[in-house]
């Protein structure tokens, strides 16, 4: 089943996602670092979300005062995204649009780009899309938050790329619903960002997933990237 479709069908009946209204810890000390460590004022900033789902971390950021845009590839998830920015009262733009092919945004955009758990969905071609394009459109000395899946130490992980496999390098597939995800070792996830990004701070974040009526404890990157 295509990425697409398999979104599109997980957000009408989530069975991985939890639809939460609320960004994940992490991203709000994320938000906080930026303000207290770096001095930014989220009024005068323009931020990217990639993968926004419904679009709890783009209205975070706009109640904050952020112009935030959203891009996302389940029309679905869009729709819910905008019926919830409507109601907390924000104005984001979503647009519903894979981030693995070209951003639709002129050079040097954005002051922050926002990636939590979606570029694990990518496909290697997707993912050289996708970097190129958060460079292009990422303002010099601008931000990148990512949230990535992890494989270091990740039990379930290793699992999963055991029982079933993906064609491509550290990917697997989630059978009943037809997503694959790639998880990154440190060092994979290094050689991929370094080359345009400064990593500033990188920890190894665990945390429980539920699927299938079970909790599953698993491992993410949680890093905090400036473009050179």
């Amino acid at each position: 089943m295509p990425q697409k479709q398999a979104w599109e069908k997980e957000y009408k009946n989530p069975k991985l996602i939890t639809n939460s209204n609320e960004p994940q810890v992490a991203f709000k000390d994320f938000v906080k670092w930026l303000r207290r460590k770096e001095g930014i004022d989220l009024a005068e900033i323009r931020s990217l979300d990639l993968g926004s789902g419904t679009g709890k971390n783009s209205i975070y950021l706009a109640e904050r005062g952020s112009f935030a845009v959203g891009l996302e590839i389940s029309a679905e998830a869009v729709k819910m995204a905008k019926e919830r920015a409507s109601e907390v009262g924000v104005q984001v733009e979503f647009l519903n649009r894979s981030f693995g092919e070209e951003f639709p945004f002129d050079e040097n955009t954005f002051d922050l780009v926002v990636d939590s758990i979606s570029s694990n969905s990518l496909n290697d071609k997707e993912r050289e899309v996708y970097i190129k394009e958060v460079a292009r459109v990422l303002k010099p000395g601008g931000y990148m938050y990512v949230r990535a899946l992890c494989k270091d130490g990740d039990k379930n992980a290793l699992n999963l790329l055991k029982l079933n496999p993906g064609k491509e390098h550290d990917t697997y597939v989630m059978k009943d619903i037809g997503l694959v995800e790639r998880v990154f070792s440190k060092a994979d996830f290094i050689k991929l960002y370094e080359p345009d990004f400064e990593i500033l701070k990188m920890d190894k974040n665990s945390n429980y997933t539920s699927f299938g009526g079970k909790s599953y404890k698993r491992n993410f990157w949680i890093a905090y990237l400036k473009k050179k």
